[in-house]
């Protein structure tokens, strides 16, 4: 299904929910008094026999989502990042991962644009607090036509899913056509110089940094992580050995995220200079999402920067 830019990551989710349950009878939702922002609306007038709206009760949603998933449904959980790996991370982690439960968790207001929301409804550690769980895998689409790819894939993986989506207008990088592997790195452009790896909305930066340096006669290859967990190990050491240098963006904390999973498969692998574009340690704020991209360093100019820096490394 193709969106315009400027579509929501989270609006990918919500269509493909409506149009997955209506091949799959098992499909069924649960949200926690967040039903719009989570687009699940859509699901809920199409199935309202099918939806369970539990009210502010991440834990009760978990806990119920497991028991559904155990009687053979395929649940789809769905409420503010923070919220899931903050206040249900024990339920998710023994009610869920511990059994195997067949739980799509799926979450809104990830990273740190969130607008006047602030730190508290900002999530920029879930990532790492879900690719430690075992059994999880990790998910976070770049646009709404991966996201809804990713709604789909994510119901035929057997056991927990953690699923990654935005709450802002995004531009749109997917096709119809391009094909949602998880667990495999999509090659968006060719690069022999050095390697920029992105996760979720941050391919955007990533794109724009690589043409600014394609003046400066730099060839960068742009790789779009939207499998956290089970890392593309093999397309993370072909680019180190292709291109001799990485660097990572995402809107999350600089620790425990994509940066942190690229730096364990290398210092494994194939050691090369790595930079990371991320959150810095520290908790967000309140304000427009450009404006807090800008503070918190999440911009082209500084995708450059740190790819002049790994390139000097290898130098």
């Amino acid at each position: 299904m193709m969106f315009p830019a400027g579509t929501a990551i989270r609006d990918g989710f919500g269509r493909a929910l409506v149009d997955l349950a209506a091949s799959n009878p098992d499909v069924v939702a649960l949200v926690a008094d967040l039903t719009e922002a989570i687009r699940m609306h859509w699901f809920a007038k199409a199935y309202p026999e099918r939806f369970f709206q539990m009210g502010i009760s991440e834990n009760d949603m978990i806990c119920t989502a497991a028991g559904l998933a155990i009687s053979g449904k395929i649940p789809f959980a769905g409420t503010f990042a923070t919220f899931a790996t903050g206040l249900a991370n024990l339920p998710v982690k023994i009610g869920v991962a511990y059994n195997g439960a067949n739980v799509k968790i799926v979450t809104s207001h990830g990273g740190i644009c969130v607008g006047a929301d602030g730190a508290t409804h900002q999530s920029i550690d879930d990532i790492a607090l879900m690719r430690v769980i075992p059994g999880m895998t990790v998910l976070v689409p770049c646009d709404a036509v991966q996201a809804y790819k990713a709604t789909f894939a994510a119901a035929a993986i057997r056991g927990p899913v953690y699923l990654r989506l935005g709450r802002i207008g995004s531009p749109v990088f997917t096709d119809d056509s391009d094909e949602f592997l998880p667990g495999k790195i999509r090659a968006v452009r060719e690069g022999s110089d050095l390697a920029i790896l992105s996760t979720g909305s941050m391919l955007g930066l990533a794109l724009e940094a690589a043409d600014r340096l394609a003046l400066d006669g730099i060839s960068a290859r742009v790789l779009d992580v939207h499998t956290i967990k089970p890392l593309d190990e093999a397309a993370i050491v072909a680019a180190a050995r292709d291109c001799g240098a990485l660097v990572t963006v995402e809107e999350h904390s600089i620790l425990g995220g994509l940066g942190s999973a690229v730096a364990e498969c290398l210092c494994r692998t194939m050691p090369v200079p790595l930079e990371t574009v991320a959150v810095p340690d520290r908790f967000g704020e309140g304000g427009e999402p450009a404006e807090i991209l800008k503070k918190y360093g999440l911009t082209a100019a500084a995708v450059v920067e740190a790819c002049g820096k790994a390139l000097a490394r290898v130098r």
